[in-house]
Formats: structure tokens, C-alpha cells, sequence
């Protein structure tokens, strides 16, 4: 509320102590904590009149949580976080944190030009490591406007050298794309991407659009490119410090003894990391770990800042405590990595003294903030100012208690602002306030606080705070309930439909086979060029399929991806038995599915009545934003619920895609109206973490929730029966103990099943018992590809969560060679600061000695190994100990793969990452980054063993994977195959191997339709086009191949008018003004949908003998009453058509040269003659 910001004349000591910064001086202020702390500086950079305002806190939780209050009290603020000191240097790391940084100093020195005011809001960790100066950001700033000159060559250049990456298609921060007169860039300071369109050099329009759709947004009149990388150097910085670098690597190695010929096995291991360092230097890429030699004015942070900014230290006491720690870990990091040969000499001091930052800070406006009086070692103070602060009570849910307290504030006329998160609540809490006779009202940001009265506002506050010399109480939502965890922005969803094809691929052709896709080639014939697909088949035969009719490939996919299919030979019988196996096991699968429907829809179950306010409460309780999937997938359960049919609906999702959520607010809604809901989990271990999460998320409504599993006594399964029978629970979760015979609902209206697939037989056949007229929701990790769910709506009912989780915090990802010592010094730092980890090591041989020898390493943690060939009991036993947080680190194979949520992890480290799949390596980094902690994830690969082709493709891809959003398409797509497997059954595996996964799942698609009564495409016959006219995709048009080769197959699925103006829009926004080979493509595929739909094989036309002639002929199985309709066209039209009514049906039809100006009109005549046919 902007009433916070206007009382700094009520505070004693604030307007003496401006005039002491306003002199450049240092005032401590006590009594203050967390966002009293803040909220008090902010009124003091007010007082003194600076336009900047830098926070230092001791750690980034409270960072994070200060910069939220912040952005509540109204104030333009910024949080600039620190990056990992000790871990930033390895061979690769994420962006995520480099693109924030930048984000926060673009939005400085755009305040900084525009004179406002902005607070930014860090960690003493940010303030101590090696930046680059200012200017350098100032200086390579670019400002583009309409009308601008453009040289594209110079331009590129440039993005280039602010670190952006030139690629095909622009979709991440940190891209560009040029594409003749269209240029794409990705501003990493933006939420959108740019996209310019120039006319000859000229700048015509600024628009931007969507990475998904890649379709324009709106217009803008200028752009505004910051740097992409926080590495700024010239070329000639650059080879200056190579010099500088490769004559210190020299001196190392004479150090160590290179020269001598019997040096030990150790010695001859640090001089090849040394000459390792030489290879990164020779290759002339700019790396971070050599800053302080390519920048000769090393800047820290507080460097950034002018004099007139007020710098404000939020407990200097803990800033010096979290330095030592930070220095202790970093000098041991880098003695050892210095003698190790992993680092130069020049390189261990990245890390300034804390008290030579206080020293820089004698001379300009500091405010030191503290709860205590105390003194304050290494700052000098001019004066102390004590202002009364207390942090308000925590009432515990007691709303009694509250109520006191309120009309208490009240009596002394107090202004009170109530502040909570939900509108429900704040709705509910104005009215029952009002019942009880305390005055309160709905506020908004604007209002003004009337003493004597609670204003009950939206929004987030981490924490209240009185001031009662000022009578002022601000109560925050965590003060009356349970703490509330930040809402948090959604990341944009990830369209994974598309899957690039490259040469060398498999591809699977509807009628011929698997063959390899060898590329697009134009082809010249008869005057005219179109473009072919070339695919290769076995006895080095292939075929040219032209690019128009792309719709008959897909790229062949399998769940066992290291295994290459038998490509098929041209006119064999192999590929049709194939495909009819395959045919016969899809009609199997289709008929059980629809049969299953079938009984469902007879019977009749309990309808639920609609959402009252405790649901509408419970669901505005979640503590996240929630992502469209979520909210579509909730919709349809209750659509489900609220009907008389009874629900049997499938959420699909990865993990921590919000298949929980979902699933509570449908129990929610059961237990509201009455019902009991039972959920049941296929292990004791996630049965008891659904129940620690349910009894979590309901915990402020009285429902009654209980446990059953092998982790409780025989006792103590028996009581909660005979209370779930008698009517007292209302959520049972447990394992298979919840199907036993003893079990009886007294009211049993939802059952919810997690991971249904993992459940045996005997025990599906008492969950059909069990189900037979309750609402039934199932929960699959496994994401569904989209090709499969189409199929299967109406079957059974899905919804799928295809949203990436949201990451509480950035998981900070590194690719780097192994070594112990990065092992030890990762493990060391989450167990310091009560952390677990996980430690996969996929060989089950040696984990048993790989944990021995971390346990001689680190004797102060506490090891434990689990694999899924240990006995099921122990192995239950170790995960259930590493849960409860009884050993710090895990070391396991894969299984930890699809294991449990622990918040606590936050540390993975993956020995041989190289050796994973990328679908691997996406779901074994989303174990950690569930909490509000910095997440760390080890990618570790053995360096002379990445010497093959194959190696270092996987090592790309590992570098792709650095960037959540990048390896995440690709890693889905893997998951999307593996994950049909699951769904359909092990004995579809070798029909999907044999014909592809596309193939098999379209004739599923075709079988249960068939047997659903719905019109099939049975493919009958096939339409073929040969018009001689110029259709295809110019290479100055499209210059990548991928793209073009999805571009035609987009256009050969062109079924309507509307697909090919949509189609023309988005080629124009995205690639220029369409040439009129590829208009004519487009009008060519929807020439070839309206041919199909007349019973028209094939199409032939062309200029001949001075005429545009054209030539249909139809289908010989056509309708009888269609082909009278044509030649009542026929004889309708008159003139130059003509029917040929013989064992080969013909329509023929031809205009004067003289008539037709260009290609394009007479295929428009052709599209004209093909809709009044279909008339």
C-alpha cells in the first residue's frame, strides 16, 4: 500500500539522520528486522532523496523474500543474484543466473537514464566477486527504431559479440535469427522476442511475437538489445590475455617439473590439466574463469553505483559470518585446485575482503540495520537512530485471539492493514470481521488507512510489524495461519510437437516402409522445378516423394533408441505384414478400450453438487500460481464429478507437473459433499508421502485423513479400518492394505489411484470391485504423447499436464570433467547447510565401494547406497532413512529416477552423464529444486573418454541441458516414446518397433473409430497432383533444411481456404514476403484436400498447345450419384469441358493462354471448378 511509503515524517531520528547521509555519512539504525528493516530504509532513501537504494542480506532466501515485500509496499524494486563463486568456473554452466543478473544491472541503468528510483535488493555473495565495469554494459547497449539503417552482416556480427547465438529459429533468451529481410532476436533482459522486417536497409517494422506459435504479438516502435553474456571483451583483450595466460601455464609447468621425463603418474596428470587450460585459451573463446586476465579494471558490484546511492546493510554481523564461510570454502577450493593443476596462481583470488568492501563504503550514504544495539566491528557510524519495531504475533490460526487483538488496535485508534493473499479469504475475513464487530473494509493499493479501522487488502507480505509509537500494525496472512510459500510466475509452456528430421534419419513412408531420409532435392523437369524428399531404401534402391505430399512421412520413433530398425526394401511383402500385424494388435487394443467404455457409460454414479466457498478457500489457499493445464485438468474433474456418469479420468504428467494438486481439490470437493475418498500408492514409501502432503494441504479444515501401509502396526491398520467403516475418515491413503478384505467404506465416493500402471493384476481385479460405482482418478507420470491421447479421448478420459514444473529456485547446472575434489566440495556444501544429496552412480558392481570410498573422503557424513537389485525390505529401509533425513547422502543407481519429492535435496551429482539419454539426465535433475533453496546439479563426464563422434554429440546435448527449456523438448519427445510402452502394454513393444510409433498409434486411431461408429480415413486412394507449374520453397527463402522440411509437411496437411491464408500470414511475419513458387505450393496442397474429398486420384495440367489444360480423374469406386453431379457440372459449364465416361472416368477442362496471366490465377481456377463440384 503506497500509505507505507508516506509516514517518514512519524518517525524520530529520521529527518536528523537524512542530513547525516545526505553528508555522505554512516547511520545505525536498531530494533529493525527483516521487513521492518526494509520497510525503514526505504522511507530513509525517500528522506535523503537518492534515486538508488542497494540492500545487502547475508543469504538469498531472504533476498528473494525482502525483494517480494518490496514489489507489496510499492516500490520499483530488482533482486540481483550471486553466482556460484566456486562452481562458476567449470567447463559449462546454466544461463538461468547470468540472464537475471542482467536483467537487474539493464534495469538499473535504464532507471539511471530516466532518473527513477529503483531499489535493488542482493546478498553480500554478489557484492564480492570479479565483475566488468559498468561502461562496458553502457557502451554495448543497442537501440534500434523504424525507419533505422541496417547493415544485417554488421548487425550479426555484433549480437555475436554481446554473447547472442546465431541460430535457425529464435525460441530462448540469448538467440537471433536473420532470415533475408527478417531478423528475430531474443533480448535476454525481455519476456518476448523482437521481430524486424526491413525493407532494402531500412528498418520497416518492430513487432513482437510469440516463440511458440512464432506468429507477430503487436507493434513497437523501438528495440532495445542489452548484452547477452557478462564477458565483454574485445579481440584484442582477448589475445592480449591469452599471452598473459599461456606464459603463466608455462611457468606452472617448469613449476611442477613438466620437463622431467620420470615425473610421477600425479605430476603427469596436473601438467595435462594444465595444458588443458592452454587448449581452452588457444581456441580464442572468452571463458569466465580467466576475467581478472582479460579485464584489467576488475569492477565489484558496489562499483556500479554513483555516490548519491544509499547503501543499506541489513545485519553486518551475519554479512561478516556468511564472508568467512564463503572465504573459508573458496581459499580451500582453490589451494586445491591450484596444486592440482586445475587453475592458475592469478585465479585463487576471485573474491573480495569484506572489509576492504566496508572500507569503499566510508565515503557514501550507509545505512547499517539491526534488531540489537550492538556494536558493529570494521564500520565506523556517525550516529544511532533507535526506532521501536515489533514483529507481529503469530496468532496460530487462532482467530479468536485475532479478533482481541483487532479491536484492542482499534480502541487505540490504531491504523491496522490486514493483508492476505487470497480473495476468497479476503473476502470471508472482511465479513467475519464485520459479524464481530470489527470495523474493516476492502482496500486496494490506492486507499488511504482510517485509524480505528482494519483494511483488509490483497497481496504478499512475509511478515506483519507494529510500530506503536506511530500506532501502526501491518498483519500478514502468515501471521494468522500457517507460513505461506510465494506465488510464483508460471513458465511458458513448451510445444513439443514438432521433431527436427536431419539427413541420416529414419523415416517411416505409409506405403513403402523405414527408409533414411536423405534430404530435399529440386528437381527440373520439363521447364518447370519442384522439390522431392529423397528416401533410401535397402539394395541401394530409394524413391523421390515430391515435398507437397510430405504428409505420408514420419520420422520413425521407438522406445529403444540405441537399436537401429531393419530398413525395408521397395516392393517387398515385409513392410505390408508389418503394418497388418501391427493393424490387427492396434484393432485388439482398440476393442478392450472400447468395450470398457461401453459398460461405463451404462452405469449411473452420485452427482456432486458445485463449488461452495470452502472449496473456492481451499483452492485460493495453494500457494503457487497454477499453470492452464492445471486449471483445465481441475475443470474437467469437476465437469466429471458434478455429472451423473460416472468418472474415470486420467491426469498425465511428469513429476511436479501438479498431478497432487489436482488430485486433492477432487478429494476436496468429495469429502465437502460428503463422501469419503480413499488414495491409493503402489509403495509404502510414496503412500506415506501423499499422506504427510495431504494432511499438510488440509490442515487448516477439519477433515479427518488417515494412513494405511506396512509402516503401521498390524494395530494400528486394524483401528483406522474400523474407523473408515464406521464413517470417522474421510481420506484413507495408503498401498495395496486399503484393497484387504477387512476394508469397508461407509460412504466411498472418489477413489484415487497414483501410478496405476505399477499395480498387479490380482490386485486390479478387487480395484474393478472396488470401483465399480465410484469416481475413479488415476495419476501417470508418464507423459501421454498427444497423437496417443487423441486416440484415446472418449475411451477413457485424460487430461495431461505438459507444463514444465515451476523451479522454486533456479537448479544451478554445471557440465565438467570429474574430479574428487569438486565431488567433495559439493557434498560439503549442502550437508553444511543441512542439505541431502544425491550421488548417481549407475553401475551396481561398484556403488558399494564408490560409497566406501566418499565415506574415507568425508568421515563426517553419513553415506548410504540403494539399488534396485538389494533386497525390496532394505531397500525400503535406506529410502525411508534418507526421507527422514537420517543420511546426508544417497548414492544409488537410476532408481532414484521416479523416486520421492524431497524438498531437503538439493544437490544431485551424476557420475558419467555423457553416458545418459537426455530423458534420463531431465528427470534425474528435476529430483532437486523442490524447495525454496538454490538447487546445484553435476553433470560429471571422465574427459579422455570423450574422444568419439558419438561422445561429443551427447556432450552438445549436455550443453543444451543447461538451459531448462532447451534439452527439455528434446528430453520429452524421448519420454513421449517411452512413456506408450507403459500405457499400452509390454507385448505392443515389438509392433511399435516394427512399424514406428506414429504408424501404430495412427492405426489405433483408425480402429477406434472404426469400432465407435465414426467416419475413417481409410486411405483408399491416394490423390496425386502433377501440375506444371513452379511450387516450391526457394533456399533464400527457408535456408534450413528442418525448418523447410517442417514447413512442407505443414503445408501438405492443408484441408481448407483458412489453412492457407493462416499459413501465408505466418510465413510472411516469419520469414518476409511469400515468393510466388511457394504461394502456388500452397495452393496446390489445398487443390490436392478438395481433390480427395471429389474422389479425384489424380490431377494433371499445364500449358500445351497455347492452352492452361487441365485433367481430373476420379476414383473408380465412386459413387454413382457423384459422378451424374459431374456431368450435370459438366453440361451445366458447357464450352471447353468435356467428361469421358469410360473404364477410366475423366473431367478435362481448358482456358486460352490469353485469359490466364500467370500461374497462380489458373490455380485458382482449378481451386474454383474443384468447390463447385463439391457443391
Amino acid at each position: 500500500m503506497r500509505d507505507f511509503l508516506n509516514i517518514t515524517h512519524e518517525f524520530n531520528g529520521i529527518n536528523e539522520s537524512a542530513e547525516i547521509l545526505k553528508g555522505n555519512g554512516t547511520v545505525h539504525f536498531t530494533g529493525l528486522t527483516g521487513v521492518q528493516a526494509a520497510h525503514i530504509s526505504e522511507l530513509v532513501k525517500q528522506e535523503i532523496g537518492a534515486d538508488t537504494h542497494v540492500i545487502i542480506v547475508n543469504d538469498e532466501q531472504k533476498a528473494i523474500s525482502m525483494t517480494n515485500d518490496m514489489a507489496f509496499l510499492g516500490v520499483n524494486v530488482a533482486y540481483y543474484p550471486a553466482k556460484d563463486v566456486i562452481f562458476y568456473n567449470v567447463d559449462m554452466h546454466g544461463n538461468e543466473i547470468m540472464y537475471k543478473r542482467l536483467a537487474c544491472i539493464s534495469k538499473y541503468i535504464e532507471c539511471s537514464e530516466k532518473n527513477e528510483p529503483i531499489t535493488i535488493i542482493t546478498t553480500i555473495d554478489a557484492c564480492l566477486d570479479m565483475l566488468i565495469p559498468l561502461e562496458k554494459y553502457k557502451k554495448s547497449i543497442k537501440n534500434i527504431s523504424k525507419d533505422d539503417e541496417i547493415d544485417t552482416d554488421k548487425l550479426a556480427a555484433e549480437l555475436v559479440q554481446m554473447g547472442y547465438e546465431r541460430c535457425g529459429m529464435v525460441n530462448e533468451a540469448g538467440q537471433f535469427a536473420i532470415r533475408g529481410g527478417i531478423i528475430d532476436i531474443f533480448d535476454v533482459t525481455s519476456d518476448t522476442p523482437v521481430r524486424m522486417e526491413l525493407w532494402g536497409d531500412s528498418v520497416d517494422s518492430i513487432r513482437t511475437f510469440n516463440a511458440e506459435s512464432q506468429k507477430s504479438i503487436s507493434e513497437i516502435d523501438k528495440l532495445r538489445i542489452f548484452p547477452a553474456t557478462d564477458m565483454l571483451f574485445s579481440d584484442d583483450e582477448i589475445q592480449e590475455a591469452a599471452g598473459y595466460i599461456l606464459s603463466d601455464i608455462a611457468v606452472r609447468l617448469d613449476e611442477l617439473g613438466d620437463n622431467n621425463k620420470k615425473k610421477d603418474s600425479e605430476t603427469y596428470e596436473r601438467c595435462n590439466r594444465l595444458r588443458a587450460l592452454s587448449a581452452i585459451v588457444e581456441s580464442n573463446s572468452v571463458n569466465p574463469k580467466f576475467i581478472s586476465y582479460y579485464e584489467k579494471n576488475i569492477s565489484y558490484l558496489l562499483d556500479y553505483f554513483d555516490e548519491n546511492t544509499l547503501i543499506s546493510l541489513v545485519e553486518p554481523m551475519l554479512l561478516s559470518e556468511r564472508f568467512e564461510e564463503l572465504n573459508t570454502e573458496y581459499t580451500s577450493s582453490m589451494e586445491s585446485r591450484y596444486a592440482e593443476g586445475y587453475c592458475l596462481e592469478q585465479q585463487t583470488h576471485g573474491l573480495k575482503n569484506i572489509s576492504e568492501m566496508y572500507k569503499s563504503l566510508e565515503k557514501r550514504k550507509c545505512g547499517i540495520f539491526t534488531s540489537f544495539d550492538s556494536k558493529i566491528h570494521d564500520i565506523k557510524t556517525d550516529c544511532t537512530v533507535s526506532i521501536r519495531a515489533i514483529s507481529a504475533e503469530n496468532y496460530n490460526n487462532a482467530f479468536d485471539l485475532l479478533l482481541k487483538e483487532l479491536k484492542s488496535y482499534q480502541k487505540r485508534n490504531y491504523r491496522i492493514c490486514l493483508v492476505t493473499s487470497s480473495t476468497a479469504r479476503k473476502e470471508r475475513l472482511i465479513k467475519e470481521l464485520s459479524d464481530n464487530e470489527v470495523r474493516a473494509y476492502n482496500a486496494t493499493n490506492d486507499d488511504a488507512l482510517v485509524p480505528g479501522t482494519v483494511a483488509v487488502m490483497l497481496g504478499g507480505l512475509s511478515e506483519g510489524f507494529e510500530y506503536p509509537e506511530n500506532k501502526f500494525v501491518c498483519i500478514s496472512e502468515n501471521d494468522i495461519f500457517k507460513e505461506k510459500k510465494r506465488k510464483k510466475h508460471k513458465r511458458k509452456h513448451i510445444d513439443i510437437t514438432e521433431l527436427d528430421i536431419v539427413p541420416g534419419d529414419y523415416v517411416v513412408h505409409e506405403n513403402h516402409g523405414i527408409g533414411v531420409y536423405k534430404g530435399i532435392e529440386r528437381i527440373k523437369t520439363d521447364n518447370i522445378y519442384k522439390d522431392y524428399v529423397k528416401i533410401e531404401y535397402a539394395g541401394n534402391s530409394a524413391i523421390y516423394v515430391l515435398a507437397t505430399q510430405a504428409d505420408v512421412l514420419q520420422k520413425y520413433a521407438n522406445a529403444d533408441t540405441d537399436r537401429k530398425p531393419t530398413v525395408n526394401k521397395l516392393g517387398s511383402v515385409a513392410w505390408s505384414n508389418a503394418k497388418k500385424r501391427a493393424s490387427e494388435s492396434a484393432e485388439k487394443i482398440a476393442e478392450d478400450l472400447v468395450e470398457i467404455y461401453a459398460k461405463r457409460m451404462q452405469l449411473k454414479g452420485y452427482r456432486f453438487g458445485p463449488d461452495d466457498e470452502w472449496q473456492k478457500e481451499f483452492e485460493e489457499l495453494f500457494p503457487y500460481e497454477e499453470t492452464d493445464d492445471q486449471l483445465s485438468a481441475v475443470e474437467d474433474i469437476k465437469t466429471d464429478m458434478e455429472s451423473d456418469r460416472i468418472m474415470d479420468r486420467l491426469i498425465c504428467g511428469d513429476v511436479g507437473f501438479g498431478k497432487t494438486e489436482v488430485a486433492m481439490r477432487a478429494a476436496f470437493k468429495a469429502v465437502n459433499d460428503g463422501k469419503q475418498v480413499a488414495f491409493l500408492a503402489p509403495t509404502t514409501i510414496l503412500a506415506r508421502q501423499q499422506y504427510l502432503s495431504f494432511v499438510n494441504r488440509f490442515a487448516t479444515f477439519p477433515v479427518k485423513i488417515a494412513h494405511m501401509s506396512g509402516f503401521c502396526t498390524t494395530a494400528e491398520n486394524r483401528a483406522t479400518a474400523k474407523e473408515v467403516a464406521a464413517g470417522n475418515v474421510d481420506i484413507v491413503i495408503g498401498t495395496h492394505r486399503i484393497l484387504s478384505k477387512d476394508m469397508a467404506f461407509k460412504n466411498l465416493g472418489l477413489l484415487i489411484i497414483d501410478e496405476e500402471q505399477r499395480f498387479g493384476v490380482a490386485h486390479k481385479e478387487k480395484l474393478k470391485k472396488l470401483k465399480a460405482n465410484v469416481d475413479v482418478l488415476a495419476l501417470s507420470a508418464t507423459p501421454i504423447p498427444r497423437t496417443l491421447n487423441m486416440s484415446l479421448v472418449g475411451i477413457r478420459d485424460m487430461s495431461t499436464l505438459e507444463e514444465p514444473p515451476v523451479d522454486r529456485m533456479p537448479i544451478q547446472t554445471f557440465v565438467t570433467e570429474y574430479n574428487m575434489q569438486i565431488v567433495k566440495e559439493a557434498i560439503t556444501r549442502e550437508v553444511a547447510r543441512g542439505g541431502q544429496v544425491y550421488y548417481v552412480n549407475n553401475r551396481v558392481q561398484g556403488i558399494e565401494s564408490v560409497t566406501k570410498e566418499l565415506e574415507e573422503m568425508m568421515p563426517d557424513v553419513t553415506f548410504a547406497y540403494a539399488h534396485g537389485q538389494m533386497d525390496k525390505r532394505q531397500l525400503e529401509r535406506v529410502m525411508l532413512s534418507f526421507i527422514d533425513g537420517e543420511i546426508d547422502v544417497l548414492v544409488s543407481t537410476t532408481i532414484v529416477e521416479t523416486g520421492m519429492d524431497i524438498a531437503n535435496v538439493n544437490t544431485i551429482i551424476i557420475e558419467d552423464a555423457d553416458k545418459f539419454g537426455l530423458s534420463q539426465l531431465y528427470q534425474l535433475r528435476g529430483r532437486v529444486g523442490r524447495s525454496g533453496r538454490s538447487s546445484y546439479s553435476f553433470l560429471l563426464y571422465k574427459r579422455d573418454k570423450v574422444v568419439t563422434e558419438v561422445a561429443l554429440k551427447r556432450l552438445n546435448a549436455l550443453r543444451e541441458l543447461t538451459d531448462f527449456g532447451s534439452g527439455y523438448k528434446i528430453a520429452m519427445k524421448d519420454l513421449e516414446i517411452r512413456g506408450a510402452g507403459n500405457l499400452l502394454g509390454k507385448t505392443q513393444h515389438g509392433f511399435i518397433s516394427s512399424v514406428g510409433f506414429e504408424m501404430y498409434t495412427k492405426l489405433i486411431n483408425n480402429a477406434v473409430a472404426k469400432l465407435k461408429g465414426e467416419p475413417v480415413e481409410e486411405n483408399e486412394y491416394e490423390t496425386l497432383i502433377d501440375l506444371n507449374v513452379d511450387a516450391y520453397v526457394p533456399n533464400d527463402y527457408i535456408t534450413r533444411e528442418t525448418q523447410k522440411l517442417e514447413i512442407y509437411k505443414r503445408i501438405s496437411n492443408i484441408t481448407s481456404y483458412e489453412d492457407v491464408t493462416d499459413m501465408l500470414d505466418e510465413l510472411n511475419d516469419r520469414y518476409g514476403a511469400v515468393p510466388k513458387e511457394t504461394i502456388n505450393l500452397l495452393n496446390i496442397a489445398y487443390i490436392k484436400a478438395l481433390a480427395h474429398k471429389n474422389f479425384i486420384t489424380e490431377i494433371r495440367g499445364g500449358k500445351k498447345n497455347g492452352k492452361w489444360t487441365t485433367a481430373a480423374y476420379f476414383y473408380k469406386d465412386a459413387s454413382p450419384e457423384f459422378i451424374e453431379g459431374v456431368k450435370a457440372f459438366c453440361e451445366k459449364a458447357g464450352g471447353s469441358f468435356v467428361f469421358l465416361d469410360g473404364e477410366e472416368k475423366c473431367l478435362m477442362w481448358s482456358y486460352p493462354i490469353a485469359k490466364i496471366s500467370n500461374s497462380g490465377e489458373y490455380l485458382e481456377l482449378i481451386a474454383n471448378v474443384l468447390v463447385k463440384l463439391g457443391e
